[in-house]
């Protein structure tokens, strides 16, 4: 029972409605990559990453519960995934590399974040160059949303605001999500 928690958050993120074999088509990592899993949650895109990435790569799980990190931590070792390393999130500091990720992720996690302007604005100096941010939350959408009844959903406009003043431009964006945004944001230059 103990890790039940984290077991529902990837059977919910593993659900073919959600589209994550889609999600991660649309990412096109590649072997080498470095990316931080921000919210990893029990872990389910932080292990397909790796696999992803490959073992020249890295992938970063970050959250705030230690529980769902010892999770993953376990199903790393299980599936000799050593490129997997565990972060214990803290608001001003996520101890990441500088320079040193080519892909920041963050699904169903934006609503939770507090001080989002300057969240990110501490996240830039983790980011290559070239690096980008994948944003997944929730639209709020419909006549009865749980997500908006609840608070778990940001609009697209305060998502996009926020992020340039952070000095963020969104770049892409898709729509194959049915209940939430995909954006992708990169430094501006």
């Amino acid at each position: 029972m103990k890790n039940f928690k984290a077991n529902m958050f990837n059977k919910k993120a593993s659900d073919p409605k959600n589209k994550p074999d889609q999600i991660l088509e649309t990412l096109a990592l590649q072997p080498g990559q470095t990316i931080a899993d921000i919210g990893s949650g029990g872990g389910y895109f932080s292990l397909r990453f790796a696999d992803a990435v490959g073992r020249q790569g890295k992938v970063y799980a970050i959250d705030t519960n230690p529980e769902f990190l010892e999770f993953i931590s376990s199903i790393a070792k299980e599936k000799g995934l050593d490129t997997v390393e565990t972060i214990i999130a803290t608001e001003n500091n996520l101890s990441l590399p500088e320079r040193s990720l080519d892909l920041i992720f963050i699904r169903n996690v934006y609503h939770h974040l507090s001080n989002r302007v300057k969240y990110f604005k501490n996240l830039a100096g983790a980011l290559k160059p070239e690096g980008k941010v994948i944003i997944i939350d929730y639209t709020g959408s419909g006549f009865f949303s749980f997500h908006r009844m609840f608070g778990h959903c940001t609009p697209k406009e305060t998502i996009v605001e926020e992020m340039e003043k952070a000095r963020y431009e969104l770049v892409q964006e898709y729509d194959i999500l049915q209940e939430q945004y995909f954006l992708i944001f990169t430094l501006k230059k």
